[in-house]
Parts: C-alpha cells; sequence; structure tokens
C-alpha cells in the first residue's frame, strides 16, 4: 500500500524504485565497511585486556536490538526519512523534528570522517599530494556517483565492496595459514577470554562495548532508501537484520585471528597508547609481512572513500525526507530523474568543508571522531521509544507482543543511553548544543502543519489518527512482521 505522503507527492518530489535486496546490503556494507576494526583495534585490544573478539561478540548482540526496532518500523512507515519518519509515527511531530535532528549530525560528519581516512590513507601511500587533496577529491568522485543515481552508486559500490571483501579473505587465509605453521603469539582462546597479561573483567570488556558499537554506525542508512526498494518493506527490514549479522561476523573473526597474530600483549598496548592505533597493520606485518600491510592500506582507502559514498546518499536522503514535511527548505524535497538532487549537494558541501578543514589540522581527525557518534546514539534511543510507541501505548497494530514490541526496545534503549554515557565529554558537549538548537527550530516551526501530520495528532495520542485528516498508515508488508 502506497503512503498517503507518497500518493500526494508530485512527480518531482517522488524517488525512484529501482533497488533489490543486494542494493540494499551493499550500502549498508559500504556504510559501516567490512575492515572495520582495523583502526581501533588496538585500542579495544588495550580497554578489554584481550578479548577483543568477546567485545564485538557482545557488541553485535547489542547493537540487534536496535535493529530488530528498525525492521519494526519500517513496515509501519516505509518511506525515506528513517529514524524521523518512524519518531514521527510512534511518537509525535516534536520528537520526530528531534530524531531526524540528531541523526542529521551524524549522517553529515560520519562521511566527512570517512573521507578524512582515505584522504589520510592515500597521503601516506602518495606522500608528495597534501591529505586534504585527496580528501576533496574523494569528495568529488563520490557526489558524482551519488548525483548520477541511486542504482549507478550501487553497481560501483559493490565493486568495491567486492575489493573490500577479497582483501579481507587474502588476511584470513594469509592469518590462517601463519597460525598453522607458527602457531599463535597469544593462548587459542585469549580473544574471548583475555590473555592474561591483565586479567578477564567484565567491565573492561562492557567499557570497551561502548567503543566497538560505533563500527555498527552506518547499517541503519539501508532504512533511508525504503521509498527506493523494488518488493516492499519486508525487504528492507531482512537487509537490516542481514547485515547486522555479516558484520558482526566478520568483525569477530578478523578481530580474532589479529589478536592471535598480535606480537604484544594487551597490557602492553594499554601502556603504550601511541602503538594502538597502527596495532592491526603491525600484527600482520610482523606475521604475514609488509605486502599484506600495503594491501589492507590501499583497501582501507578505497573503502573509505565509499563508506563516505553511503553516507552521503543517506545523508541526502534523511534531508529530502525532512524538506518533504516542511521542516527544512522545501527547495531540499524536489527531485530530478527520482534522484534528490538538492540534497545531496547540501550534504556534500557539509560533508566537504568539514573533512578539508579537518585535513588540514593535525587535530582535525580528533575533533570529528569525538563528535561523530552522540546524534546518532540519542536518534537510536527515540527510534526504541518509537516502537513502544506505535505498538504498546497506541496499539495501532491491536495488542502488542511484548517480547518485540516492549522488551527488545527497551534493551536496546537501554544500551544507547549507556554508550552516550559512556562518550567523551566533548561528544556530550556538542550533542547538547545541537540538540538545544533543534529544540529551538522545533519551537520556532510550532503550530505549522506538515503534511501526514494527522497521523500523530498535535497531542500524539492514537485518537487523533481518527479524524478526517487522519493519513493512511503506510503499510506495504510483505510477508509476516518479525
Amino acid at each position: 500500500m502506497t503512503s498517503a505522503t507518497d500518493s500526494a507527492a508530485p512527480a518531482s518530489t517522488a524517488l525512484r524504485r529501482s533497488l533489490g535486496f543486494r542494493d540494499l546490503v551493499v550500502y549498508g556494507l559500504l556504510f559501516i565497511a567490512p575492515m572495520a576494526p582495523v583502526g581501533i583495534f588496538g585500542t579495544l585490544d588495550a580497554k578489554s585486556h584481550g578479548a577483543v573478539a568477546l567485545v564485538y561478540l557482545v557488541a553485535t548482540v547489542a547493537m540487534a536490538f536496535t535493529a530488530f526496532s528498525y525492521a519494526q518500523m519500517v513496515r509501519v512507515a516505509p518511506q525515506a526519512g528513517s529514524v524521523f519518519t518512524y519518531a514521527r509515527k510512534g511518537l509525535g511531530e516534536g520528537p520526530g523534528l528531534i530524531a531526524g535532528w540528531m541523526a542529521m549530525l551524524d549522517y553529515l560528519l560520519i562521511p566527512a570522517v570517512a573521507y578524512l581516512f582515505s584522504g589520510i590513507a592515500m597521503n601516506a601511500l602518495v606522500p608528495e599530494v597534501s591529505r586534504w587533496v585527496w580528501t576533496a577529491l574523494a569528495v568529488v568522485i563520490t557526489t558524482a556517483l551519488n548525483l548520477w543515481g541511486v542504482r549507478a552508486a550501487a553497481r560501483v559500490g559493490f565493486a568495491v565492496l567486492a575489493l573490500e571483501i577479497v582483501v579481507l579473505l587474502v588476511f584470513v587465509v594469509a592469518a590462517v595459514t601463519v597460525l598453522v605453521q607458527d602457531g599463535p603469539r597469544r593462548g587459542w582462546l585469549s580473544p574471548l577470554s583475555g590473555d592474561g597479561s591483565l586479567g578477564f573483567s567484565t567491565a573492561a570488556v562492557l567499557g570497551a562495548v561502548s567503543v566497538a558499537v560505533l563500527s555498527y554506525l552506518g547499517f541503519d542508512a539501508i532504512a533511508s532508501f525504503a521509498e527506493e526498494v523494488t518488493g516492499g518493506s519486508a525487504k528492507v527490514a531482512r537487509a537490516v537484520l542481514f547485515c547486522l549479522a555479516l558484520t558482526g561476523a566478520l568483525f569477530v573473526a578478523q578481530t580474532y585471528l589479529a589478536a592471535l597474530l598480535t606480537p604484544v600483549s594487551s597490557a602492553e598496548l594499554a601502556a603504550d597508547p601511541a602503538a594502538q592505533g597502527p596495532a592491526f597493520y603491525n600484527a600482520v606485518e610482523a606475521s604475514v609481512g609488509g605486502w599484506l600491510h600495503d594491501l589492507v592500506a590501499v583497501s582501507k582507502a578505497i573503502g573509505a572513500a565509499f563508506a563516505a559514498l553511503a553516507g552521503q546518499a543517506a545523508a541526502g536522503r534523511l534531508l529530502f525526507a525532512m524538506a518533504r514535511e516542511r521542516r527544512l527548505p522545501r527547495v531540499l524535497a524536489r527531485t530530478s530523474d527520482g534522484t534528490p538532487r538538492a540534497a545531496l549537494l547540501v550534504a556534500a558541501t557539509v560533508t566537504l568543508v568539514a573533512a578539508v578543514w579537518a585535513a588540514r589540522r593535525d587535530d582535525g581527525l580528533d575533533h570529528l571522531v569525538s563528535v561523530v557518534d552522540v546524534g546518532a546514539l540519542v536518534a537510536f534511543t527515540l527510534l526504541h521509544a518509537s516502537v513502544v510507541g506505535w505498538f504498546v501505548v497506541r496499539r495501532e497494530e491491536g495488542p502488542p507482543r511484548w517480547l518485540p514490541h516492549l522488551v527488545v526496545p527497551v534493551l536496546g534503549a537501554l544500551v544507547t543511553v549507556a554508550v552516550i554515557v559512556e562518550a567523551s565529554w566533548t561528544a556530550q558537549v556538542v550533542g547538547a548544543v545541537w540538540l538545544a538548537i533543534g529544540l529551538a527550530v522545533l519551537v520556532a516551526q510550532r503550530g505549522r502543519r506538515t503534511p501526514g501530520a494527522g497521523a500523530v495528532g498535535a497531542a500524539g495520542t492514537a485518537g487523533a489518527a481518527e479524524g478526517p485528516d487522519a493519513e493512511p498508515r503506510p503499510r506495504d508488508d510483505a510477508g509476516p512482521r518479525p
């Protein structure tokens, strides 16, 4: 069933349905990056006392609560906008704006971090060219692909993702070969139980999990393409869950092998913070050889740029959805040949400025990395609240099922709130300032009725949806709910 928003939208604000299940998974994997743990492996190994594979196993389970909440809400509102749309449905117009506003912070800055990673990696390979030049070049190339169209970008992204998977497989084969021939540097079970140098600590593992969950940011971007998928919202829900499960398995496998190859203990890494950043590369070079070190570096450079491509595409869809609901300038809601080019250009401009600014500063990466996560975590918390609001409080689907509609979202919200509490002081301050600006925007827009606002009503009550202006619920279920 087509939503009221879709049916009422003129052709100039309609998105083209052209994506399949594989395309959704490609976008999700690109945004996350199959080898995302490479950059923070040493930090997590030191924090967890060597139980780094266990950290990613627990983190995958923790993020599964959020993935499941996405799978619930994408069936309720199969539209672009992701958590902005879901919070409007489950909580009301005000929380919807705040959810979209907080998600916007991450959707604009996460690509900037990825572009900067790409620029740094390319500068290390070709130092004659400044890293800000490489960074800007990556923005220009991927923006051109996004403007070309979501299907074309998905095709190119699939090729890049295939390259990353091949490099990861090469690492796995090389690592297993070395382990069979020479044995591990640590105990076989140490990546799950700790290496013994600092002793196993549940608190240390959970502290590391609060950092590791940031590796998964991006799987939620799949939901942003709900209006461009052929075959119904059930396909989006499956893609979200599949993408998280696959990346979790990849993360556990590569960190398990890297931990066995690491020539130093977790205690030594904890005592030498400077060695934590290149710990994965050092383990590869010491055990396998410099050739694999360079291969992983090239893969990370290319993969980071295309992670930013997926992030930029998701950011464009979020801006498009918020503009279509008149929460942002209406010009951002226009499309050309089914592509939201105006929104994409605005997203690209913001990320270009942020990435190049950071690339030209020695401390630019630290500044960006410290603030990219808090917005998404607040948005995730509102997502979980939306599930409870829609299914339990308003009972729009009839009697709720307590496990998926209450227990899972409450546990998911506890996880995201705990990670916010563990976030850096800088991230908390930036998040609070951004939230204050969003609240000011909400107050300034108070009284403005957006298309489809009857779905939640001014008070956010179930009864508000029963009036003559109520928006039909945008359900297009293609199979049973998860």
